[in-house]
């Protein structure tokens, strides 16, 4: 792309009917990805799977997610992203037909894997696209609606797929996501600009942040936090059915109560990032490992549940604003390759996690699970706790950290491989900021 292009692309006026747009998008990946949660019984029973079997098929979209994030530049080449962000939104459209009419786990899988393509692609698209839409000022603004669609998707989601599967199937209740993905469709279609590709970025420049050592801890963390997550709310509804004795309907105002708490947790756990963004990442997910113990040993109370449930959502609601701001803090200048690779993390935490409380599930019991889950959720804040964030450093410090570990010095190009060292750069002295081991600065 040309810096003529590049030009008139930012000149143009906010586009604020493609951020729109793109929040309905994601308003439907998070319905098509949560939905099983509360229809995993009918599911198995349909297709003659146990619990663990239809959520460890399920939760294949995780994997597809994963590889489609870190290849996405790969894959789409110089192509428009204008035309890549429609193509993915086609594929969740087949995607949730072919789930709705699935004969077998086979077909449901197959399904389930465009689905994580999708996931995988458009979110890690999401945020430098929305930098392309509006301008710089008006950032924050954008990336708060596309989490928004976010929100309000996770708190109806699973709500309404109990309430949907509970009067017309399982099936129609996937199918009921079609429509809305047909209209975001369209929407792009007639919305969003022409986004010529930017740059060259690739899963090995990804890899390369991992020699930042607050980064390789800091998406460990990551992992473990939505693994011991997912370990736990994949199976919810088979465990409130079976360990608290709920009927249908209870259930569906159980989800609900995880949904709703979880925009409270949205809206306001950014008050709590200000100079306490560390603090807030370690406690997220040890709050959560004690709510998961809770639940195994109280788990046959209805009214004990409902409100662990509320803490639950709060917070699992609150931990990916929390390690976003992280992100951007931790990377300022490598934002759009960091995005990629936490996405790749989260959906290999929640694949990995599915999996294994499966398993767990299956062969000994809801309680176990959910105390296993619990056991890794307070591994994350340990893990957390060792990843000492450099976001409070000065702007120009957490800059240079972050060239650091990509292997660029701060006098090299961001596009392109990095450039040897001169010999004049390696002439030169260097030390160890005390308050800062990341950063290194020439004297």
């Amino acid at each position: 792309m040309t810096n003529t292009d590049d030009s008139l692309t930012k000149l143009e006026q906010p586009k604020w009917g493609a951020v729109f747009a793109m929040a309905l998008c994601v308003a439907g990946l998070i319905a098509s990805e949560f939905m099983p949660v509360s229809l995993l019984s009918p599911i198995a029973h349909d297709l003659r799977l146990t619990e663990g079997q239809a959520g460890e098929a399920i939760s294949i979209s995780g994997i597809f997610a994963v590889l489609t994030s870190l290849f996405i530049t790969v894959i789409a080449g110089r192509l428009d992203r204008r035309i890549v962000l429609i193509a993915f939104t086609g594929l969740m459209v087949c995607s949730g037909v072919i789930v709705a009419l699935a004969p077998n786990s086979v077909t449901l899988m197959a399904g389930r894997a465009l689905l994580g393509v999708t996931i995988g692609g458009f979110w890690s698209m999401s945020a430098a696209t929305i930098m392309r839409l509006v301008p710089a000022k008006s950032v924050p603004r954008g990336l708060a609606i596309i989490y928004g669609g976010n929100a309000i998707a996770s708190a109806i989601a699973a709500p309404l797929g109990s309430f949907i599967g509970g009067l017309v199937g399982w099936r129609w209740a996937f199918f009921s996501v079609v429509p809305l993905a047909v209209a975001a469709l369209i929407w792009q279609a007639l919305t969003l600009p022409r986004l010529p590709a930017e740059n060259d970025s690739n899963a090995t420049g990804m890899l390369k942040l991992f020699r930042n050592r607050t980064v390789a801890l800091g998406m460990v963390a990551v992992m473990l936090s939505f693994m011991g997550q997912f370990a736990l709310f994949t199976y919810l509804r088979p465990f409130l059915e079976q360990v608290t004795g709920i009927n249908i309907s209870t259930v569906t105002w159980m989800l609900l109560i995880v949904g709703f708490t979880g925009l409270i947790g949205t809206s306001f756990v950014s008050r709590f990032l200000d100079g306490r963004l560390h603090t807030t990442l370690i406690l997220i997910p040890v709050i959560m490992a004690v709510v998961a113990i809770a639940m195994a040993v109280f788990g046959a109370s209805t009214w004990i549940t409902a409100g662990l449930l509320a803490v639950w959502g709060t917070l699992s609601a609150a931990a990916p604003v929390a390690w976003s701001t992280w992100l951007t803090r931790t990377l300022p200048d490598d934002a759009e390759a960091g995005g990629g690779l936490m996405v790749a993390i989260i959906q290999l935490g929640i694949t990995t996690g599915a999996t294994f409380g499966g398993v767990v599930f299956d062969s000994l019991g809801g309680s176990i699970t959910f105390l296993s889950s619990a056991g890794i959720l307070a591994l994350s804040g340990l893990v957390a706790s060792r990843s000492q964030t450099n976001a409070h450093a000065p702007a120009s410090d957490r800059l240079c950290a972050s060239k650091v570990a990509l292997g660029r010095l701060p006098n090299q190009p961001r596009r392109g491989s990095p450039l040897r060292i001169s010999q004049q750069e390696r002439a030169k002295p260097s030390r160890i900021v005390r308050d800062d081991p990341r950063v290194i600065r020439h004297d």
